[in-house]
């Protein structure tokens, strides 16, 4: 049993890793404080049984086969998780994770978000669940902004006034994330007030789309009408998740002249540089030396976009149209140059792999004033998914039986190979701030490799990144 700032809580134990599970961070989302800033929670008499996970954030199913959220479940979703090696001791490295899944989806419970053989490394790992959706990133006229970015600073602050108790040191936390969760990383570095809330930053694959508030304005117009014009106020969840969906699935895919740039990759959601809560995009704020004190890591998979085209059917858009909303000026020219003979179908996996993760993380490595390391996952364990988005994420967590895990490795035999890779990198960074490879310098972009041999390369994506590295990632609006 262990005591916190808000009462008792007792856990699990997982192959001898201690284990506490949904404990509130802050009160519920819903009610009075629908759309509002998250609130500390009121604390609790007696002992908090902490041994099962909170309730999912509203959001539709992340995937086929996987249960859609209902409000059965409860609204009580702002609770984090806890694992440690020995919550007895102290001064433990801290990783806090946070989820991806396209600002419209993710939760912690997760079986691949495990944290219990990263903790093995001796480490205290920390999930917790924020808003997402019309909840956590809808522009909501009298409501903040990027309120899911705003339960990420509440969770951190929950993790440095409390850490101590779980055996981790609160002034060693290394934040880390992939898709979604990478952005919300990046976020974080941008905004003033995360400041002092982490020292250290691993961004998997970080996504290039933002919006102005404008933008935000006319998504939340198009889900308003999907709900016979109600206020989001007066919408329950289910319904805004529906709408939302509907925009999202419906509304903007292939209309790039009414939605721009988010037709190609259809998205309802996304951060929004409102100002405030996020004052500009991350790779602008860091260029002027936003977080410099912070230690990153960047990266991506060289592959990215595989799976959305492989689980899309292999179509793909008019690869000169996409080239003209979503590149830099001569862009297609360009590819052509550097890919001769390519057919169309493979520049257009290529330019939607670096318009949506490459580039982004790559230019996100140039942009930090800061200590900087930069990777590539090239490992491809199958011919079909090769090494696709999310391929890391059961390598991070070493989930090596996870659905995730199988659909994207298959029965390769190097999968714990490259998995001991992911997490001993990572939880060495934590502790020391070396993961074991050279620093990012911009003017060689030296670049560790993770695959079955891995090497430390120059600039391994130089086509690419000769095509943008003129050009930033402008919110879209």
């Amino acid at each position: 049993m262990i005591t916190i700032g808000a009462g008792r809580v007792r856990g699990s134990e997982q192959d001898g890793i201690s284990v506490f599970k949904g404990i509130p961070f802050a009160k519920t989302p819903f009610g009075p404080l629908r759309f509002a800033a998250p609130v500390p929670p009121d604390p609790w008499d007696g002992v908090l049984e902490a041994v099962r996970f909170g309730p999912r954030p509203p959001q539709p199913p992340m995937m086929p086969g996987l249960p859609a959220w209902s409000p059965d479940e409860g609204l009580d979703c702002l609770t984090v998780n806890v694992w440690t090696p020995d919550p007895g001791g102290s001064g433990l490295p801290v990783m806090v994770w946070i989820y991806g899944g396209a600002y419209r989806s993710g939760c912690a419970d997760l079986p691949v978000y495990d944290g219990a053989t990263l903790a093995g490394h001796g480490v205290v790992v920390v999930t917790f669940n924020h808003r997402v959706g019309m909840e956590g990133y809808g522009h909501v006229p009298g409501a903040p902004d990027n309120r899911g970015l705003l339960d990420s600073v509440a969770a951190l602050r929950w993790v440095r006034e409390n850490i101590a108790a779980f055996g981790g040191d609160p002034g060693n936390v290394t934040v880390f994330g992939e898709s979604a969760g990478a952005g919300a990383v990046v976020c974080l570095m941008a905004m003033p007030l995360a400041g002092g809330l982490f020292r250290r930053a691993i961004a998997q694959s970080v996504p290039g789309m933002f919006f102005t508030p404008a933008h935000a304005a006319r998504v939340t117009e198009s889900i308003v009408a999907r709900t016979g014009g109600r206020s989001p106020y007066d919408s329950p969840a289910e319904v805004l998740v529906a709408a939302a969906e509907a925009v999202a699935t419906e509304d903007i895919p292939g209309n790039p002249r009414e939605w721009g740039p988010i037709a190609f990759a259809p998205i309802a959601f996304a951060p929004v540089v409102d100002g405030e809560v996020l004052p500009d995009t991350p790779w602008n704020a860091l260029a002027a030396g936003a977080s410099r004190d912070v230690e990153l890591i960047a990266g991506f998979n060289r592959d990215e976009y595989r799976m959305f085209h492989v689980m899309g059917g292999g179509r793909f858009d008019d690869v000169g149209r996409a080239m003209r909303v979503l590149a830099p000026a001569g862009a297609e020219r360009a590819y052509r140059e550097a890919f001769p003979g390519a057919p169309d179908e493979d520049l257009y996996v290529r330019l939607l792999s670096d318009w949506m993760f490459r580039m982004p993380s790559a230019l996100l490595a140039d942009a930090h004033t800061g200590t900087t390391f930069a990777y590539e996952l090239t490992w491809a364990p199958t011919p079909v998914f090769r090494a696709c988005h999310g391929l890391d994420v059961p390598l991070t967590f070493g989930a090596l039986d996870d659905e995730l895990a199988q659909m994207l490795a298959g029965e390769s035999p190097d999968l714990p190979k490259l998995s001991d890779q992911v997490r001993t990198a990572w939880t060495a960074f934590a502790a020391t701030g070396d993961p074991g490879w050279p620093r990012y310098d911009a003017a060689t972009a030296t670049t560790h490799v993770f695959d079955v041999e891995p090497a430390d390369l120059n600039d391994p994506e130089a086509a690419s990144r000769a095509i943008w590295s003129k050009r930033g990632f402008s919110p879209i609006g």
